[in-house]
């Protein structure tokens, strides 16, 4: 699951000069903030922004690195020394409630890292609300103790919510990924205005050390190249976070996951795993993602017109493939849509993504070229309506517009609660004369998640003492944790934690400890965090039930109504009815003679207007929304 990062402004896209939104969110940030509903009334000051470019430093006055700014050295076999005093506190912040929004602290003494920054994105049930944050306000109060920040890779799930953390944190902190993963953290703090950014390049095989934590990196694969899982080693224990992986023996880029690692880790002990549970339901192992590869290139080649499809912007393996079976077909690409723009021309710059200048073109240059002679790829692979594949359907894309005989690849899995969208897509795709594939009529997606049997095959290699499903719904972490406990892991050692939850590890063992603050954050548009479950609440109802007003004059020492009540519905079924309205009217007119009679104050008035205009509603049209009543008193 991702999202589009800003263009750098000196590499101008080749791809193509147009492009729309997947979905925008921006803010400037606050440090006060209304939290998952709960009022946090503790100040942030907002980091001091510097007027230059962030960089993909070598780790300059990073820890665990040189002094002349070389990459931290490759330390196998070295050990962090144990003290038996010493405590050891592993509190997810996000990632265990939804498919999305991962963020684990790790805190012993005086320091703490963080695992991950990521976002979700809203669904049906968040109208209006354009990011869905975890709730940071433990790192903030304890921003003296950060060490750094390890990034697994370069999903948004797990990146997406560093410009909002930088933005409130009071001082520098390094950030420690790969060189894909830092590219796009790279366009994604240019498009926040983050310039005081310390980005620290790392790969995999190689260890760092903040305060008293020495953390290795080992390559996984994923949909993304250059994911990686760390060994984490304190003086309480040593922690292994798998981040997300698949066990893929062919994967395009031939970066497998390092089972020897793994194995060396194991040898030294792993106190406790924290292992990807997103494939947990599934039983089997997840196919190769170079079996999509052969499914696309059949496609195309047989495709009599042009062929569109819409991914992720950040799967680069499929961009990969989708560019290799294009230019065997001798076909040309035309990449649309903002963030898979951007992503086009981080990874070609990178040499993630292997395409010439000459196979690609600009979409505003697709006039004159015969459509069997084009590939497009797009975003909008989860119904958005303002992705560029949306706006195709609906006939709204500036430069490519939809024909009879085009075929259309939607080669992404529907995230949970985006099915609607994407079958309103493909509706209106096949309604124009579109040829529609998806992932129940050919294999055009798979999974960058290891399934049951992976995550058995991880189990078995790391044996772990103690064991922690993370990334999951409920749904999956229990799946998860009966694998493990299927794999020799003691039932007793399996935590399944909520957001907020904590395991403490020390020399006698791993224990549950206190919570913290946990929830989530609504971005919506320029507003973070203030955007409360009541206000939610209230659009749900706006959009359900409808609204209605109520306006009415009052002579309180006369105890009259004076003149007519005024009743207006809007999105009420028969709210236009004219006898409906002289109905509701007289209603509650009646109603407030009866408090003014009883010598009601202004707030028993607007009470009685408001009940007697909902009954009424309710036994005629089976609707209760949301009324405001405005009472003048003369």
């Amino acid at each position: 699951m991702t999202k589009e990062n800003q263009e750098t402004k000196n590499e101008k896209p080749r791809a193509a000069k147009e492009g729309g939104t997947d979905s925008a969110g921006g803010s400037n940030g606050k440090g006060n903030r209304n939290r998952g509903g709960r009022k946090n009334n503790t100040s942030f000051k907002r980091v001091n922004l510097e007027r230059k470019r962030p960089q993909l430093s070598r780790g300059e006055g990073a820890e665990g690195s040189s002094q002349n700014g070389e990459r931290p050295r490759r330390r196998r076999g070295s050990k962090a020394s144990k003290d038996p005093n010493a405590k050891l506190r592993i509190i997810p912040l996000g990632g265990l409630d939804a498919i999305g929004k991962n963020m684990t602290a790790f805190e012993c003494g005086d320091d703490m890292i963080l695992d991950d920054a990521g976002l979700m994105f809203p669904d049906d049930d968040h109208p209006g609300v354009d990011l869905i944050l975890p709730d940071y306000t433990y790192v903030l109060e304890n921003a003296d103790k950060l060490r750094g920040i390890i990034i697994t890779h370069g999903h948004e799930d797990h990146t997406g919510t560093l410009p909002y953390l930088l933005k409130d944190l009071d001082r520098t902190v390094n950030i420690y990924a790969t060189k894909l993963t830092l590219g796009l953290i790279e366009g994604k703090f240019a498009e926040h205005k983050v310039k005081n950014a310390r980005l620290i390049e790392i790969k995999s095989g190689e260890e760092i050390k903040l305060g008293c934590f020495k953390v290795d990196f080992f390559a996984v694969n994923h949909s993304i190249p250059g994911a990686v899982g760390l060994f984490i080693q304190s003086p309480a224990g040593n922690v292994l976070h798998t981040g997300d992986f698949k066990l893929d023996q062919t994967p395009i880029d031939g970066v497998t996951t390092d089972f020897a690692a793994i194995t060396r880790f194991s040898e030294k002990g792993v106190d406790l795993m924290m292992s990807d549970s997103t494939g947990a339901m599934n039983p089997n192992f997840t196919p190769s993602e170079a079996e999509v590869g052969k499914t696309l290139e059949q496609i195309i080649s047989q495709a009599p017109g042009r062929v569109i499809i819409a991914s992720f912007a950040s799967h680069i393996h499929r961009m990969q493939q989708i560019c290799d079976a294009a230019v065997k077909n001798g076909r040309k690409v035309v990449v649309t849509g903002r963030s898979m723009i951007q992503n086009t021309d981080i990874a070609r710059r990178l040499g993630y993504l292997k395409i010439s200048d000459d196979n690609l073109i600009d979409a505003y240059d697709l006039k004159g070229i015969p459509s069997d002679q084009v590939v497009i790829m797009c975003t909008g692979s989860q119904g958005e309506p303002l992705s560029a594949l949306g706006r195709i359907a609906n006939g709204e894309h500036k430069t490519i517009e939809i024909e009879e005989g085009d075929t259309v690849i939607i080669s992404a899995t529907p995230v949970p609660g985006n099915e609607k969208a994407v079958t309103r897509v493909i509706n209106s795709l096949a309604k124009i004369g579109a040829d529609v594939y998806d992932k129940s009529r050919a294999r055009v997606h798979v999974s960058g998640h290891a399934g049951a049997e992976e995550l058995k095959i991880m189990l078995t290699l790391v044996k772990p003492k103690a064991f922690m499903p993370v990334h999951g719904e409920a749904t999956h972490l229990r799946a998860h944790a009966k694998l493990a406990e299927a794999t020799g892991v003691d039932a007793d050692n399996i935590y399944i934690l909520e957001n907020g939850d904590s395991l403490e590890l020390s020399a006698a063992g791993i224990e549950r400890g206190e919570g913290v603050p946990s929830g989530i954050v609504y971005v919506d548009g320029l507003s973070v965090g203030d955007t409360s479950q009541d206000v939610l609440d209230e659009r749900n109802t706006l959009g359900n039930q409808g609204f209605a007003s109520v306006a009415a004059a009052v002579d309180v020492k006369r105890k009259q109504v004076v003149g007519e009540v005024q009743v207006s519905m809007h999105g009420i079924t028969g709210g236009d009815d004219y006898y409906l309205a002289r109905e509701a009217s007289s209603t509650v007119a009646g109603a407030l003679r009866k408090c003014l009679g009883k010598d009601g104050g202004a707030k028993e008035l607007r009470k009685a207007a408001r009940d007697s205009l909902m009954s009424l509603l309710w036994d005629r049209t089976k609707q209760r929304p949301m009324v405001v009543v405005n009472i003048l008193e003369v």
